[in-house]
This record gives C-alpha cells, sequence and structure tokens, in this order.
C-alpha cells in the first residue's frame, strides 16, 4: 500500500487522531522535489540518535517539549518554538514531553548538466 502524501490544497490537520496507543502519529504529510513535510511523533523519553541531514531543515514544536542536542550545545524547543539548520548539521532529538513536531527538509533543486 502506498503512503498517501498531500495533494496542493489539501488541508492536513496536524494534531494526533483518536488511535490505538501502538499506532505510530509519525507520518509523512508531503514530498515534493523542493521539500518534504513529516509530523515526528515522540512519547517521553523517546530519543531520535544524532544524524545529519544533507539538506537544511526546520523544526517547530507543535505540542510538548524537545532538547534537540547539537554537537556544541541542547536547545530545549516548546509548542509553539521553531528553529532552522544548516545542511549537515549533526543533530538528535530527546522529547522531554510527549512532543509533536513538523519537520520540513528542504530539498536541493535538480540542475540540468
Amino acid at each position: 500500500m502506498a503512503l498517501h502524501h498531500a495533494s496542493p490544497g489539501e488541508v492536513v490537520d496536524l494534531g494526533l487522531p483518536a488511535q490505538a496507543a501502538d499506532t505510530p502519529g509519525t507520518k509523512a504529510i508531503v514530498k515534493t522535489d523542493r521539500f518534504e513535510a513529516i509530523r515526528l511523533v515522540l512519547k517521553q523519553g523517546d530519543a531520535m540518535p544524532a544524524h545529519q541531514v544533507a539538506s537544511q531543515i526546520t523544526l517547530q514544536c507543535l505540542q510538548g517539549t524537545a532538547n534537540v542536542k547539537l554537537a556544541d550545545r541542547t536547545l530545549p524547543l516548546h509548542s509553539d518554538q521553531w528553529v532552522f539548520f544548516a545542511a549537515n548539521t549533526v543533530h538528535g532529538i530527546d522529547a522531554v514531553t510527549d512532543t509533536v513536531l513538523l519537520m520540513t527538509i528542504m530539498l536541493p533543486i535538480a540542475q540540468d548538466i
């Protein structure tokens, strides 16, 4: 079964639907040739290990609190806060509380060679 991605003009609810406890809330929302948007859901105590993305990214905290761990510091990210990272920034995420994040990845534009 193919993943559903939003179509242009489609309204997407970023809140968590009523669901079984074992149903993951993380989901891809849309992916185009220029960007990808993903709703990340982390339960209190969950961690996303340090990694890097070859593109610029943003994280917007929709609910809860997470610590975004960088090489040289930790950034607390609370509801209604947003942060931008340059391409290849090494980062990890620790959920301080149940947390919902909106991650946007800006994809490189293909160049004609």
